[in-house]
């Protein structure tokens, strides 16, 4: 967060600061990226204090933004709007050729079933991958899904690994990568 502060000082762009005796920026991530988790294409929400153009505040962003950090687009909200919904999440992974043997198989399983419920340790609450598994496919070694959200628990991209039996891939190197994040419109 003190790394877009700064980028947004350097831009001259002034972020409108919450009140209180310790005021901070306004700006807000939809939905947080959990840890280990790489994201290419993310949604942040940033309140500035005047009125600017979307694109001169993206020109301004991304003259200053640091290497690997890019700004795709910008689009000033009216007055009032109401805060970002995640719709949709899309996900990849690179799949070793050892761990490819009999995968295609148990995606078409899981897609095949009409429930999947993964259970919530902390809890004791379940939550029905199935449900929100909208999209699973092994293409050019590469594992994708998109994963529906909403309001209540969610399932995330290492409940679809467990369910296909890949629970060992992150500890093997592999990354996982957001590589989407729809809004609602």
């Amino acid at each position: 967060m003190r790394c877009l502060e700064r980028l947004f000082r350097r831009a001259r762009l002034p972020l409108g600061m919450s009140e209180g005796f310790h005021p901070k920026p306004r700006m807000t991530f939809p939905l947080a990226l959990a840890l280990g988790i790489e994201g290419i294409d993310e949604v942040a929400e940033f309140e500035l204090s005047e009125h600017c153009v979307a694109e001169d505040v993206l020109s301004r962003l991304r003259a200053e933004a640091l290497p690997g950090l890019a700004f795709a687009s910008a689009e000033v909200l009216p007055d009032g709007s109401k805060k970002a919904e995640v719709r949709r999440v899309a996900y990849e992974a690179p799949i070793p050729a050892k761990c490819r043997d009999g995968l295609a198989e148990r995606i078409d399983r899981l897609m095949a079933r009409s429930s999947y419920p993964v259970r919530r340790p902390k809890s004791d609450s379940t939550v029905d991958l199935r449900d929100q598994l909208e999209e699973l496919t092994l293409h050019d070694e590469a594992l994708a899904m998109r994963l529906r959200t909403g309001r209540g628990a969610k399932v995330s991209p290492r409940d679809v690994l467990t369910a296909l039996g890949l629970t060992g891939l992150e500890q093997q190197g592999v990354c996982l990568t957001r590589t989407a994040v729809e809004i609602q419109s």
